[in-house]
């Protein structure tokens, strides 16, 4: 087992669970939640909750997440949440948001319930011998940026915008990797979980066996596996202001164009195309003149804001 240090000012709870959430204790929870933020002003994230479960990440100091979770624990009952933890010495959220929808992780296909028909579980000790098996597929069941930047060695890339595109890349294409192997593993993958145990139960109903999935996503492997035994190469995207982790849990070294929202590394801010919070190589035919003039008196205002915060803390 791999242990993080607890040396940072805030704690960053990642989380999910598939169960009957109706719709009276989804409001009495937000509005708790939201009671409690207005006691605690650092207590940020973003929380999804829908009739089939709640999934999010919240970031506020330990004391504070302690009693965020106690409290969704309260609603979510024996349910497993399929925590994730990280530290980080700045909030990594702006503000605390809590949106209800139809689903807790937008798929679209009806009648996919997860809570009581999914895949098998693999945790992270089992994980890299599944996916060393020459009968297993692996595949990644993230968007393709998210892809670009870190993925398990030989996984298949569906190069999909976003998750309700899996559903079509399956029939399209997953006949076509499995050939007339009935036998074949099929194990799937994602950043916390989430994504890849809706995506059991959507093969489970299209009638495909030897389903399985990372118990824990690759946060939860990246927390038990050493560096060493690690067969995730890259960097892992998180839907925060780190923008990307390394294999210790850290900020790693990828920023965000706030042009088009694209992760780009530190080589790819060396490009001519790179214009810091104008574009870059991504979008560099994207905007027109007039959005360029916009993303420029945007920068200008960030730069005055960390100019003085850089003077207030020298003063």
């Amino acid at each position: 087992m791999f242990f993080l240090m607890k040396d940072k000012n805030f704690k960053i709870i990642s989380l999910y669970s598939f169960f009957r959430f109706t719709e009276n204790f989804i409001i009495e929870l937000k509005n708790k939640l939201i009671n409690i933020e207005k006691q605690n002003n650092n207590l940020t994230g973003l929380l999804i909750f829908a009739n089939e479960g709640i999934n999010g990440t919240i970031c506020a100091e330990e004391k504070v997440i302690e009693i965020v979770l106690g409290l969704i624990k309260s609603y979510s009952g024996q349910n497993e949440l399929n925590i994730k933890v990280s530290f980080s010495k700045k909030n990594v959220f702006k503000k605390l948001k809590i949106k209800i929808k139809k689903e807790i992780v937008t798929m679209g296909i009806p009648k996919i319930n997860p809570s009581i028909d999914a895949g098998t579980y693999i945790d992270s000790d089992n994980w890299n011998k599944l996916i060393k098996d020459q009968n297993t597929l692996v595949i990644d069941t993230r968007n393709h940026y998210e892809v670009s930047i870190g993925s398990f060695k030989n996984s298949i890339n569906p190069n999909t915008r976003n998750f309700s595109e899996f559903p079509k890349w399956v029939d399209d294409y997953l006949g076509k990797y499995l050939g007339n192997d009935e036998s074949k593993n099929i194990a799937m993958f994602c950043t916390g979980g989430i994504r890849c145990e809706k995506s059991t139960s959507l093969l489970r109903k299209k009638g495909y066996k030897n389903i399985y999935h990372l118990k824990g996503g690759i946060l939860k492997y990246l927390e038990d596996t050493s560096k060493k035994e690690s067969l995730f190469d890259g960097e892992c995207y998180v839907f925060d202001k780190r923008v990307a982790l390394d294999h210790e849990l850290k900020k790693g070294s990828y920023s965000i164009c706030h042009a088009c929202g694209m992760p780009i590394s530190l080589e790819d801010q060396k490009k001519d195309e790179y214009i810091e919070g104008i574009q870059c190589h991504f979008c560099v035919n994207q905007f027109s003149n007039e959005d360029r003039k916009r993303f420029e008196e945007r920068q200008k205002q960030i730069n005055k804001s960390k100019e003085k915060k850089q003077i207030i803390y020298k003063d």
